[in-house]
């Protein structure tokens, strides 16, 4: 103590240690706006997602569409092009340029049948098979499985809501057939 009969202001400070891993408490949610509110959801959900897909890769060395369209194969060996693109809602140009990409690693081969020699019939390789193992499972994203188990009245409020805010945004939709891998 100084003479004064205070703590000098060195000793305060020093008394003071960090608190590893605090979190920045963010203001009580009756003090900022549901806008801000909404924000930040819509934050906590993109850093998910891109958390999960850095998780993902760092486990199987690969993305997140790829071990999709792989865990497809596996549920239905032969699919067509067009099929994997109807199941994994994507365009079927993304599809190509990710089934090349497969092809292209041997982790996918494919056959074709029929008359008609256009059509390509893919399967999964050995090396496909691995790079799945390492995942335990089917594939599917934390998002879609996320959606998946809400009810059929929450997704129908919450796509309206989207539809709405969509609109409110002035965009083009057209990157819905887009993998949010490829957008993150």
């Amino acid at each position: 103590m100084t003479s004064s009969g205070s703590t000098p202001k060195s000793a305060r400070f020093a008394s003071r240690q960090p608190v590893a891993n605090t979190p920045c408490l963010p203001p009580a949610a009756d003090a900022i706006g549901p806008d801000v509110q909404a924000l930040r959801r819509f934050r906590v959900i993109f850093n998910a997602v891109r958390s999960h897909f850095q998780q993902v890769e760092k486990r199987t060395g690969t993305g997140a569409a790829q071990l999709r369209a792989l865990s497809i194969l596996r549920e239905r060996p032969g699919i067509r092009l067009s099929e994997l693109a109807q199941a994994m809602d994507v365009h079927q140009s993304t599809t190509s340029n990710l089934v090349k990409t497969l092809l292209e690693r041997e982790w996918i081969s494919t056959t074709q049948n029929g008359s008609d020699r256009r059509v390509r019939h893919l399967h999964l390789q050995t090396a496909g098979i691995k790079i799945l193992q390492r995942m335990g499972g089917p594939y599917i994203g934390v998002l879609p499985k996320a959606l998946s188990t809400l009810t059929p009245h929450t997704l129908q409020r919450l796509n309206s809501d989207l539809d709405e805010l969509i609109a409110a945004m002035h965009i083009d939709d057209t990157a819905a057939l887009t993998p949010l891998a490829e957008q993150l």
